[in-house]
């Protein structure tokens, strides 16, 4: 009976050994790669910068579109104003408050974000 289980033993040692030395292995490709990691904050960084290099350009461009709004809302409200139409009021203040929110969405956009 001790014949029988001297080559298991001898088998389970070998394993055992065996299995020590992938899992040694595998921490250690582990480690390395968890150590490859570690810089992601200049990426973070990185990705930042050119997110907020883009607010001056829109927020010129936001303004642009509002000064366009604000050039073709006096059209219209000048038109309506010469031919006598009653909704001249409500056409004015519609166009007026389109050029403010752009004006002012631009504005709180930048302070929220910069």
């Amino acid at each position: 009976m001790s014949k029988n289980l001297c080559p298991s033993a001898k088998n389970s040692k070998a394993f055992m050994t065996k299995k020590q030395i992938l899992f040694s292995v595998a921490c250690l490709l582990a480690a390395s790669s968890a150590m490859a990691q570690g810089n992601g904050t200049a990426g973070i960084t990185e990705a930042t910068n050119m997110v907020t290099s883009y607010f001056d350009p829109v927020t010129k461009l936001i303004y642009a579109i509002g000064a366009v709004v604000g050039l073709i809302g006096g059209v219209k409200v000048y038109g309506k104003f010469s031919s006598g139409d009653p909704d001249t009021s409500k056409t004015a203040a519609s166009w007026f408050g389109a050029c403010i929110f752009l004006i002012v969405a631009a504005t709180i956009l930048r302070s929220f974000f910069l």
